[in-house]
């Protein structure tokens, strides 16, 4: 029995602290707001119970008295509970009346402190808030002060005398009201400035102007909720030190198809270059209902020439039934193994076993002319074993028996569709907001097709389509539709720099 109250941080899930992390994985539930990255549930244990608590002004799915019964009663109950907040708990997050709620009602609980938007919105928009040539000090502030208050709680003179940077959240609708308190209490109206609108998101936008001109400026670039309100010296850096913006993907939507289990390198990638990545898996790793012709052919490894590997998922199952047999590495050593594509043959060099031909091309006729010619033309009557997805395209054993060889095709595995995140790329769709989706294989293509219809996409010829090879491509174009951008190398860090080169150039909208 115990609460943890998590700083999930200010949105980029990168920030969350290992200790949040590792407390989120151990809980049985998971209370979450509104400002904490979904991201950050991944980190939760699937069967743990999710409840959204979320509290955007003027929209409360549920008051905070209710809150806090709502974690002294599942705590109660045995349980470990993960409170997940934005921010800190406790700057501008009530954390602190959870922590007296959970005192009071005799429930052990921990503080774990967060990455404060006050303190790394700022930062992700070049604005350090200490600098030793212009101020020595912050000052962290509410803005969301009723500004019909017969008596304010700041003393705006202190505030506009100070040499501190001034940190307002929380205060975009009050931002005319504290402008005019700063002046009225005798702060230079040239005084530098600075708003960050969504800090640390591929959503964020920045911006600086002297104090007087800020609201205007606010209004004319549209700035709302939730952003940040930076008053002092250190804002005039806002310029030359912002770098989150500066980097070539930044707020472009881009929508990865790859099944979790795949995506996480890609989607990982895309996000250091700014992207906003939304993971859209149409496909699911599934284990088969029947692994006995496999298991059966583990048994006699021995007569196999080659094994083929297709994927990473190819290599993990097989040696998960290798495992199965009470086998390891040790039992294909009779055999010569191929590796199609560097990720595969990572894959392969993690177990101990360095592939003896990995394709320059990653395609049929490319393998089976790399097989060839190590097998000096003579594969007629050898034996190949390619373990790989049930329902894939048989392109290659085709070629392969073509040449003579036997092939023994056999599934070590299943994918199955899946429809996350639908409505949300439907959305942005709609929108004109989504700038590229990203197909790593043909079954990618037809299950997104099955979500979402060709001539939808079809419709928003404004969002490039991107595959990693020919046959994807191919398959878009079997459904009338482009592809507009596709690597010479058919790999996954070779896709990431053909989106960078696409779209490096061009200034996001």
């Amino acid at each position: 029995m115990k609460v943890f109250l998590i700083g999930a941080g200010p949105g980029d899930p990168g920030l969350l602290t290992l200790k949040g992390r590792d407390a989120l994985a151990a809980a049985h539930v998971v209370v979450y707001d509104a400002l904490a990255n979904d991201a950050l549930l991944r980190h939760a244990r699937p069967e743990a119970e999710k409840i959204y608590v979320g509290k955007i002004a003027g929209r409360h799915a549920l008051p905070q008295e209710e809150i806090n019964a709502l974690l002294i009663a599942k705590a109660a109950e045995g349980k470990v509970v993960a409170r997940l907040k934005g921010g800190d708990p406790y700057i501008f997050g009530r954390g602190g009346e959870e922590a007296e709620a959970l005192v009071a009602a005799g429930i052990p609980f921990e503080e774990v402190p967060g990455v404060s938007s006050a303190i790394a919105a700022p930062a992700y928009a070049g604005i350090p808030l200490t600098h030793r040539d212009m101020t020595s000090s912050v000052t962290i502030i509410t803005g969301h002060e009723k500004p019909e208050k017969s008596r304010s709680a700041h003393n705006w003179q202190a505030l506009a005398a100070s040499a501190s940077t001034l940190v307002f959240v929380m205060g975009m609708k009050n931002l005319p009201h504290i402008v005019h308190n700063l002046l009225q209490a005798g702060m230079d109206p040239a005084t530098p400035s600075a708003l960050v609108y969504r800090g640390t998101t591929p959503r964020q936008r920045s911006l600086a102007a002297p104090l007087e001109r800020l609201p205007a400026a606010a209004v004319e670039a549209g700035f709302s909720n939730p952003s940040i309100i930076v008053v002092g010296k250190v804002a005039q850096l806002h310029d030359s030190l912002g770098w989150f913006e500066q980097q070539p993907l930044f707020g472009r939507s881009v929508v990865v198809t790859r099944a979790r289990e795949q995506a996480s390198g890609l989607a990982q990638s895309l996000t250091e270059l700014g992207a906003e990545v939304i993971q859209c898996p149409t496909i699911e790793i599934s284990p088969l209902a029947d692994y006995a012709p496999l298991d059966a052919a583990v048994e006699r490894l021995d007569s196999y020439a080659w094994l083929i590997f297709t994927s990473v998922n190819g290599v993990r199952h097989f040696w998960l039934r290798l495992a199965q047999a009470g086998k390891d590495s040790r039992a294909i050593a009779s055999c010569k193994v191929a590796a199609i594509g560097p990720a595969t043959a990572e894959a392969l060099c993690r177990r101990g076993i360095t592939p003896d031909f990995i394709p320059q091309r990653y395609v049929a006729e490319g393998v089976l002319e790399g097989l060839l010619e190590r097998e000096s033309g003579q594969i007629e009557g050898k034996r190949f074993l390619l373990p790989r997805a049930a329902r894939a395209r048989e392109v290659l054993p085709e070629e392969l028996r073509k040449a003579g060889a036997l092939v023994d095709v056999l599934p070590a595995y299943m994918t199955v569709p899946a429809a996350h995140q639908k409505a949300r790329v439907l959305e942005r769709l709609e929108a004109g907001a989504l700038d590229c989706v990203t197909f790593g294989s043909s079954s990618t293509v037809e299950n997104f097709l099955a979500l979402i219809p060709a001539e939808t996409l079809k419709a928003h010829p404004e969002t490039r389509l991107a595959a990693i090879g020919p046959v994807t491509a191919d398959t878009l174009e079997k459904h009338g539709l482009p592809c507009h951008i596709m690597p010479e190398r058919h790999t996954i860090p070779d896709l990431v720099e053909a989106l960078k080169s696409h779209f490096g150039g061009r200034p996001c909208p």
